[in-house]
Order: structure tokens, then sequence, then C-alpha cells
């Protein structure tokens, strides 16, 4: 088993794939790096979308008005009709030790193991802006700035974001959306706090 994974690919295609977590209680952040292994390369993907809900059809969860522990103690059964799944755009992959960003020449293999992404491979895959082209993209992305609020945000905290960086990122956005000044001036305004320590 690699190392770090926690889920396994059960669709995919050469844009994206979704995975479902071993836990059902256990997922990835939105706009998280996770990875994909392949015989030859590694495929990135960005987490753009995660859902928890019922395995079989013919069982619904609904409300029992007790908290999580009580049911634990009362109920167990219930948890084990849960599931959890998440779907990642993939944004590039590393190969011969340098990374394309763009999609892989093939998509992850079904069962394929997926990890979280090591903070190295994360700092080296943030390190440059020219992913941001495949987000704007995709037609699965419709929760576009608040995708692009988390990217900042997982920047930061690797301590990644420079105003030279964040300059960088707004110049890719810029070109993406064809200059649109009023999503520009709305994202930069809900990022300020992202920046006020930079």
């Amino acid at each position: 088993m690699i190392n770090n994974a926690f889920a396994e690919v059960i669709q995919s295609s050469l844009q994206s794939f979704t995975a479902q977590s071993w836990n059902w209680d256990y997922f990835p952040t939105f706009g998280s790096l996770v990875t994909v292994k392949t015989e030859k390369r590694t495929l990135f993907g960005i987490v753009y979308a995660v859902q928890t809900g019922s395995s079989d059809e013919g069982r619904y969860p609904f409300t029992f008005q007790k908290t999580e522990e009580e049911l634990r103690a009362e109920q167990p059964q219930i948890f084990e009709f849960l599931q959890t799944t998440f779907s990642c755009l993939i944004v590039g992959f590393l190969e011969n030790d340098e990374i394309t960003y763009q999609m892989g020449p093939e998509p992850a293999k079904m069962h394929s193991f997926v990890s979280h992404a090591t903070q190295t491979e994360t700092r080296h895959f943030f390190s440059s802006c020219l992913y941001l082209h495949l987000i704007f993209n995709a037609p699965e992305i419709t929760v576009g700035d608040e995708l692009l609020l988390s990217l900042l945000k997982t920047k930061k905290n690797l301590g990644l974001l420079t105003q030279e960086s964040f300059l960088a990122f707004i110049e890719t956005i810029s070109l993406a959306t064809g200059d649109d000044y009023r999503k520009l001036k709305i994202l930069m305004t809900r990022a300020h706090q992202l920046l006020a320590s930079l």
C-alpha cells in the first residue's frame, strides 16, 4: 500500500477523477492537492467537490436529534452505510522529475490509490501558476472563485504567497478571464484577509 493513501479511484477520465475514501468521515479539504501514481508518472489533482451519503440506494439518512457520539453508542450500524466521495480536476503530472501543467496522457486507473501530495510535491507544484488555465477551462468547476480563494490560502499556509506570487496569480487569472475587471475586483476584495499579513 502506498504511504499516505486514503482513497481509491472509482471513476476516471482524462480531465478528472472521482475517488471514494476508505473511511466515510475522512476526506481531503476543498482545494487541496492529491496524487495518483501510475507506472510512468504521478498525476496531480485539485479537489473541487466532496460529498457524503448512503452507499445503499434503499437506505437514506434521516434525522435522529442526537449527537454523533450518542448515535455511535446507540445505533452504530447507521454509519456502516455511509460513504464519502470526492472529485478532482487533473491539473498536471510529474514525469522524469519534471512537472507538466496539463492533462496527463492517460486517465487515472480504476482502483488506483489516492494520496495527499507531500509537502515537497505541493510546494513544487504551487511554485508556478500554470495550472490555473486548466481550472478556467473546466466545465465541471462551478465554484471557481471559491476554489481560487482556497488555493491562495493553501499557498499562504505553505509560505509561497508573496506580493510577487500574488501578482503573478492575479495576472494569470486576468488573462484567463479576458481582463474581467469586476471579477478581479471582487476576488481581490475577498482575498484581502489573506493578503493583510504579506
